[in-house]
């Protein structure tokens, strides 16, 4: 039942972003979920939590289910079927979900899996109010695929990775590199900003949190098909490569790895140069980079060659 009503409280919340206000039931429907509320509401599963209303719902006074109404029945049975379920462990994450992408071009696979993401309800509940899911974006066709870390504050404003100083950096070594955004693909390994508990700061995700997000990634990786990963930073490069922390990036970054049988290069998050902007720093991840250009067979120009020495 909890199952059922977190599927008609996703597909509310849907309806309120495209502009919905009202919803139509019949006396039935809405009798039935009025039962359903009030067998949660004395049956708590957890306490503290705010309430707060999605959209008026308003009786029909009519036969047979509405097409609203069967799409809600539709989105229940799916979320019962897909939905991670708990381990027997109380305390366990969920599982990570089972991702099959349908048949169709490179576009209308990214489009649905865009859906699936936004309407993650473990991605939702670990998005803060007024906070956004975060999905990737960039060129179906790219041949480089830049994979980062988790969401920073810029980024669950927008919903869409490396927007702020980071991604502004990126952006410039990239085109350094010979490359446009608009010919790169650029994912995070994870959907949402893991929770601090304050409002400033930042935090690693646990194991469990990489594990659940990462299908996710896989599925955008197998849809892009790119020809490199560049994987930027250790949570990154710990999602794609070694599942554990028991690994030093300053001894990995560089050297060639893979993922899904496709080659990928770990080197430094553009956040670290702006942290520790030396040349020695800066050279550190060029050279990374230039491995990625020799790799796709591009030209290096000597001017390249000695930047940051």
């Amino acid at each position: 039942m909890r199952e059922a009503i977190e599927a008609l409280v996703m597909e509310f919340k849907q309806l309120k972003r495209s502009g919905e206000e009202h919803v139509l039931l019949a006396p039935e429907r809405l009798q039935s979920l009025q039962d359903a509320v009030s067998h949660m509401a004395t049956h708590p599963a957890e306490e503290g939590k705010e309430s707060r209303p999605l959209l008026k719902v308003t009786r029909r006074d009519q036969e047979g289910p509405s097409v609203f109404e069967q799409s809600m029945q539709d989105k229940a049975s799916l979320v019962q079927e897909q939905a991670p379920r708990l381990t027997p462990s109380e305390s366990a994450f969920p599982a990570p979900p089972s991702i099959e992408l349908p048949d169709g071009s490179k576009q209308e696979q990214w489009d649905w899996l865009k859906e699936r993401v936004l309407s993650c309800p473990v991605c939702d509940q670990n998005t803060p109010r007024g906070k956004r899911i975060v999905y990737g974006v960039g060129s179906l066709d790219a041949e480089v695929f830049l994979c980062g870390e988790a969401p920073g504050a810029d980024e669950t404003v927008k919903g869409e990775p490396f927007v702020g100083p980071a991604g502004q950096l990126l952006d410039k070594i990239m085109a350094t590199a010979g490359w446009t955004r608009d010919e790169l693909y650029v994912g995070n390994i994870m959907n949402w900003r893991p929770d601090t508990g304050k409002r400033f700061g930042n935090r690693p995700p646990t194991s469990e949190e990489l594990a659940f997000c990462l299908p996710y990634l896989k599925a955008q990786v197998a849809i892009v098909k790119p020809k490199v990963i560049i994987a930027l930073g250790k949570t990154a490069v710990k999602g794609l490569l070694f599942g554990e922390d028991n690994f030093s990036l300053g001894r990995v970054h560089g050297q060639w790895h893979e993922f899904e049988g496709i080659p990928v290069m770990p080197t430094y998050h553009p956040s670290y140069l702006l942290h520790n902007g030396t040349n020695q720093a800066k050279r550190m991840v060029w050279e990374d980079i230039m491995q990625v250009m020799e790799k796709l067979g591009r030209s290096i120009s000597e001017r390249q060659r000695g930047y940051f020495l």
